[in-house]
């Protein structure tokens, strides 16, 4: 009998007991620890498959783009990398309570099209396998239908000091 990873079990105990579930900001405010102006994620659901489905809407006014660039303002990717960052964390919500979660690796990054003030990110992003406190993701961001960035995003649940 050939074993199976613990990975393994949890991404089918992830999938067999999923469930849509829809959360506004205040709801993503309860696990997620960013608050404003590095929240960025209004509203987020999660799917039957256990992937995170989240949406943000780039403001007119944001401290990231005032500077990237005067007269033709566009987000850092570092930034969509964060939105991106943000929503792999909804996938593993109810572990994250007494934890932060911390970058611990962007791999394949790819940026496809500039995000602007006034656009509305939609990030779709799945978790593929998880090591212990270690989750890994792959998430990809659009605005109208259009990939604008993809990668894949590891973060670790650090416990809260």
């Amino acid at each position: 009998m050939t074993p199976v990873s613990p990975s393994a079990i949890f991404m089918t105990d992830l999938l067999m007991n999923k469930r849509i579930v829809d959360m506004n900001i205040e709801e993503i405010k309860t696990f997620l620890p960013h608050r404003e102006p590095m929240l960025l994620v209004e509203e987020a659901s999660v799917d039957e498959q256990g992937n995170a489905h989240s949406k943000y809407r780039i403001k007119e006014d944001e401290f990231f783009t005032r500077g990237h660039f005067p007269g033709n303002p566009i987000v850092p990717g570092v930034i969509l990398c964060e939105i991106m960052a943000q929503s792999c964390a909804i996938i593993v919500k109810d572990e994250i309570l007494d934890n932060l979660t911390l970058y611990a690796g962007l791999d394949n990054v790819r940026f496809k099209n500039a995000v602007k003030p006034g656009d509305l990110c939609e990030v779709t992003a799945r978790l593929d396998s998880r090591r212990g406190s270690i989750f890994f993701c792959t998430a990809s961001l659009e605005v109208d239908g259009k990939l604008c960035c993809k990668g894949q995003l590891t973060f670790a649940l650090v416990p809260k000091e």
